[in-house]
């Protein structure tokens, strides 16, 4: 047991996540991290390298050999420790003696390549063994162990050799850890000198303790080697973990034979938890300094924050790349966790591949767009050209005004331009991105004020209710008080999202970009639902909206709750996205939250809020403009201004306006959504006042009859024509999108239409419909996106039409 404390305690990195591995240049700098933190361990065994795990027989080529001993000589220059690891599991045949030789081969074939560290990995597998096994073996463990120390003893019996078990934490172990009959045999037949990896009472602990890893060590009959995944993110495509390494004090050094942490998949976000690993190695160093022997997780983060500001402001390319890289593909890498593996042999083929998840163009000479251009250039940009093909929804952009006449909280949006002159974040802004990307089992302050003052404020909407019985002032200025809070913190988000996108690091960029930006969309879905709660919600005397419809918007408890001590993290998705989008009405609506990030990102701020009056002119000016485009020709100058207005967007803003959102950005209003809670009630309403108005206002006969107004009177008429009961039934309430915007990202207008369906659903509404032209290709594909399915063509009105729907 002396010889065993005498050796160095490993502590450093393990890239052995699910998905697209890092780049050489990645682990480069990540060498260099390394170095210069103190740390001295490198373990490879990304899963998605098909020659680590899938097809491990086959030896690398010529070519991906001289990769791995560059890899392997740069880390022992910088005096790392390089381990290669191997996951042989899921299909080898351990009595056979092809398979041994093949595996012999292959770290044979690493060895010579001047490494001098291995694993031997058996995670994730399944426990039944084939028949030949079966027969040659008494047990699955000891199958495992018999090849492992066959491997040691061919190798020279290295320095460091590891295992990983099957049972490889206290949850997966049967019936328990020191009852377990497969560690047992682990413990007493593996060779004392090759150590167990573990990751704790979890696959992801939220802390380790030393009860638990004496209890581990008994079994084992030696310390345990932590392969810690607390800040991995491999199973949840919305999370990303920002925060500091922590649950994990010093003290477990001494029950330790090393640590190596599995963090995030997005190489640019394990800034943070490497810097503070390392603090935390340091702390129990015997040689600290006096500020380094007791580990603090936010005195380390805020040492850590203070370094990576200066990293956030280099200029970066994308994925690390070396300015004399060879790059070898422009396909933009997908949004999933697991890229096609057809295309990628080896992670070691091509040092120019950028880390998984951004959706832009990995060449980097087609860039993604500065964010630090002019406004001129970014709304050239930001909206397709006016003589380019478009959707009836699009506007023109050179007839906007250069500010909306009054946009309420908009205002405060659109007084913010672009992030700094260049872009450059702020230490308050890297605070609530870490704040909102924490940590698995527990947020930061930033996005526990988020969720608490969302709960709170859904929970006492009926203090500032439509139709709200009396109610004391101080309570609905305290609803008030906490709505102001919560928004600013929203555009706090949004402001963030604009920062990423405008900084000079478009590696941090790439890598950060599709988490900051499923947030900011979330975060304007809630926070117009919070203006719009204000004085529109409606209480139980409602025939359609009640408390009881209305509150089983969302289940009772938070996801933080549900998460608790004892469960996985990835019990509940989403992270905070996730939490914030089911604390709405319509949360349970996955795909009206989850969609790829665009393609180009764009700095533009943005703010959703509910139509106010004085919207009504811009967006009347709006869709006029948009019927003379689509119809090809000039206005005529006997034309009523309004007729196009007063057709698409009267009815709706006159007599349900509490069901039309409006979207802005810094030049003002540039489109909106409207919606009717009951069809069957408002078809009543505009015959009984609407058309009457409309009849006065476009007289039939005198000298003030307009050209083709009377047609236009027609079609308001027809406009208001009878749905089937069948349709009405399960879908009350409809949509009109004549003022949808379209924009670079669609993601926008997809989250304009879901603040809608939010203040539908609270209201009551079961389902929603939309009549769309069949010949309306893109906004059918739109719709269809959302989880809206044709349920009529031609049947709903005499002219043609495709009647889409979906329940809520």
């Amino acid at each position: 047991m002396e010889g065993e404390r005498k050796r160095q305690f490993l502590c450093g990195v393990v890239e052995g996540f699910y998905g697209r591995p890092w780049s050489m240049d990645q682990r480069r700098v990540l060498f260099q991290w390394m170095q210069r933190w103190g740390l001295n361990t490198y373990l490879y065994g990304p899963k998605d390298d098909l020659k680590h795990r899938l097809l491990w027989r086959e030896v690398y080529s010529p070519e991906e050999e001289g990769q791995l001993r560059t890899l392997i000589v740069e880390a022992q220059s910088r005096g790392l420790r390089f381990v290669y690891a191997l996951s042989p599991g899921q299909d080898i045949v351990f009595s056979s003696s092809c398979d041994l030789t093949l595996l012999k081969r292959k770290l044979r074939q690493v060895s010579d390549l001047g490494c001098q560290a291995f694993a031997i990995l058996f995670d994730d597998i399944d426990h039944s063994m084939c028949q030949a096994d079966s027969e040659a073996f008494s047990s699955f463990a000891h199958a495992q162990v018999t090849v492992t120390n066959e491997m040691y003893r061919f190798l020279g019996e290295p320095p460091v050799f590891l295992f990983c078990p099957t049972e490889y934490c206290g949850s997966l172990c049967s019936p328990s850890v020191s009852k377990s009959p497969y560690l047992q045999t682990i413990g007493e037949d593996l060779l004392p000198d090759i150590s167990v990896i573990w990751t704790g009472s979890k696959v992801i602990s939220r802390k380790l303790t030393v009860d638990c890893l004496a209890e581990v060590e008994a079994v084992l009959q030696r310390p345990p080697l932590i392969w810690d995944n607390l800040h991995a993110n491999d199973y949840d495509s919305r999370r990303l973990f920002l925060g500091p390494f922590k649950g994990r004090e010093p003290q477990l050094r001494s029950h330790l034979r090393g640590l190596l942490l599995n963090p995030n998949c997005e190489f640019e976000a394990n800034y943070i938890p490497l810097h503070t690993l390392a603090s935390w190695y340091r702390s129990g160093a015997e040689d600290a300094k006096d500020e380094e022997c007791e580990y603090c997780p936010d005195r380390a983060l805020s040492a850590a924050l203070h370094d990576w500001m200066e990293e956030l402001s280099q200029p970066l390319q994308a994925g690390r790349q070396s300015a004399h890289a060879d790059l070898r593909s422009s396909v933009p890498a997908s949004r999933s966790k697991v890229p096609d593996r057809s295309e990628r042999p080896s992670t070691f083929r091509g040092t120019s591949t950028v880390a998984k998840l951004p959706v832009f163009p990995l060449n980097s000479s087609s860039p993604p767009p500065s964010p630090t251009k002019t406004t001129g250039e970014v709304q050239q940009g930001e909206r397709k050209r006016p003589n380019q093909p478009c959707q009836p929804n699009q506007q023109s952009t050179g007839s906007r005004p250069r500010a909306p006449p009054g946009a309420g909280r908009g205002q405060k949006v659109q007084g913010r331009g672009p992030a700094g002159g260049k872009g450059l974040l702020s230490e308050s802004q890297v605070r609530l991105l870490v704040g909102l990307h924490h940590l698995p089992h527990e947020h930061g302050a930033s996005a526990q004020r988020l969720l608490q003052d969302l709960t709170w404020l859904k929970t006492n909407c009926h203090l500032v209710s439509a139709n709200s019985k009396k109610t004391t002032p101080q309570k609905v200025d305290e609803w008030h008080g906490r709505a102001s809070r919560f928004l600013s913190l929203c555009d706090d988000i949004a402001q963030l999202h604009c920062s990423v996108v405008g900084g000079a690091n478009r590696a941090v960029l790439y890598d950060l970009y599709p988490y900051v930006w499923d947030l900011r969309n979330t975060a304007l879905v809630a926070k117009a639902f919070i203006c719009w709660l204000d004085g529109r919600v409606m209480s139980d005397s409602s025939s359609l909206g009640s408390w009881r419809n209305c509150f089983h918007w969302c289940g009772k408890t938070t996801g933080a709750e549900l998460l608790g001590v004892e469960a996985e993290p990835w019990v509940f998705k989403g992270g905070v996205s996730g939490e914030v989008q089911m604390l709405l009405p319509i949360g349970s609506c996955s795909e009206l939250f989850t969609h790829p990030p665009p393609l180009f990102p764009t700095s533009r701020l943005y703010n959703i809020r509910p139509y106010h009056s004085k919207d009504k002119v811009e967006l009347y000016r709006m869709v006029r403009q948009l019927h003379l485009r689509t119809q090809g020709g000039q206005e005529s100058s006997t034309a009523h201004p309004d007729v196009i207005g007063d057709r698409c967007l009267g009815p709706c803003l006159a007599l349900c306006p509490e069901y039309s959102f409006v979207l802005e950005d810094e030049l003002g209003v540039c489109g909106c959504v409207l919606g009717i809670l009951d069809v069957r009630l408002f078809a009543k309403r505009c015959q009984a006042s609407w058309l009457p108005a409309m009849r006065d206002k476009y007289p039939s006969k005198g000298g003030n009859t307009h050209s083709n107004t009377q047609d236009l009177i027609q079609l308001m008429e027809e406009d208001q024509g009878e749905y089937p009961d069948s349709l009405l039934y399960h879908f009350p309430s409809q949509l009109r999108l004549d003022a949808l915007p379209e924009l670079v990202d669609v993601s926008v207008s997809r989250t304009l239409l879901s603040a809608l369906l939010t203040a539908l659903k609270a209201n009551g509404s079961q389902g929603v419909f939309c009549e769309v032209q069949p010949t309306d290709r893109q906004r059918l594909e739109f719709l269809t996106k959302l989880g809206f399915l044709e349920i009529l063509r031609g049947e709903a009105r005499s002219r043609e039409g495709v009647v889409l729907g979906r329940l809520l």
